[in-house]
């Protein structure tokens, strides 16, 4: 089956840029997309890990309704060790998109290095590198729920598998 065509099934849209599948699902379809650090048209996309998976973008965006963040933002406030890891994690995210292409930009994703903003994105880092605050989210919600792949292949063409619970009115999200 054709990643970007299953990513794009996954999204609701056409993946932006050159992706690259660096995370895979039980069932071998792509979790986690690596992102050019420019679009195609020269746009900086500093997002470099960009999570795919309909359930688990639905499962965290349970965990961020539920107001996981600001929780673990207080947590990163009060831990050390886990400020200087989340420290860490953020330079290795910086050096990995520079390496790529060096945008020149000091701000990685989901908040690192201070904050907590997105938990798709963190969760996305650990998933695709490691990350501390994205290894909590996963702890969380994983095992993820899901009952078989999120899309099928019929002649040729890629579509949502019908009745799969990822693709219930979700939002995407990174």
């Amino acid at each position: 089956m054709n990643d970007r065509a299953t990513v794009a099934v996954q999204l609701g849209r056409d993946p932006r840029g050159d992706v690259a599948v660096v995370a895979r699902c039980p069932f071998g379809l792509p979790l986690v997309i690596r992102t050019s650090p420019r679009l195609d048209d020269g746009t900086p996309f500093p997002t470099l890990y960009y999570l795919t998976c309909p359930v688990a973008v639905r499962e965290i965006g349970r965990l961020e309704a539920a107001g996981t963040m600001r929780e673990l933002e207080a947590r990163l406030s009060n831990d050390e060790q886990l400020r200087a890891a989340y420290e860490r994690a953020h330079r290795r995210y910086i050096e990995q998109r520079d390496a790529i292409e060096d945008l020149q930009e000091p701000s990685s994703a989901g908040g690192m290095p201070s904050r907590v903003k997105c938990l798709h994105a963190l969760y996305a880092h650990e998933r695709a590198d490691a990350n501390p605050i994205g290894a909590i989210v996963r702890d969380r919600i994983e095992p993820l729920d899901c009952p078989g792949p999120c899309v099928q292949e019929s002649d040729g063409a890629v579509s949502a598998t019908p009745g799969h619970p990822g693709f219930g009115g979700k939002k995407r999200r990174g």
